[in-house]
């Protein structure tokens, strides 16, 4: 972090005044440019703008869904992960030409994943 807040609070008041632009103040003071944009909005509420929160994205459900699938992988042997690896590569090369297959044997029907001819 650089320098004190002040410092970094008076170097946000340059940004906001139009003296400098982030991009000046990260190359200058060797920051990144989110460093700098934050020292804007620090000097924003110290003077007391309202200024929005940067958003933040909840991967809470996604890594429950890897946590659970990895869990499912780490209970097969070696075989049974050889074999899942191999039915997947298959699969993503049938998706890339445009169809998947269902049932096995006798039973293998073709669908195509699109209306085209895939032909």
């Amino acid at each position: 972090m650089y320098g004190t807040k002040e410092e970094r609070l008076a170097i946000g008041k340059r940004i906001y005044d139009g003296e400098l632009t982030a991009n000046e103040v990260a190359i200058e003071y060797q920051v990144s440019l989110r460093s700098a944009e934050s020292w804007v909005q620090q000097y924003k509420e110290s003077i007391g703008i309202e200024t929005p929160k940067r958003k933040t994205y909840k991967r809470k459900v996604t890594n429950n869904v890897l946590s659970n699938e990895r869990a499912a992988y780490e209970e097969m042997t070696r075989d049974e992960l050889i074999d899942a690896l191999i039915l997947a590569r298959a699969n993503e090369l049938r998706a890339k030409k445009g169809y998947e297959v269902k049932g096995d044997g006798a039973n293998k029907e073709f669908i195509p994943l699109n209306n085209k001819n895939t032909k």
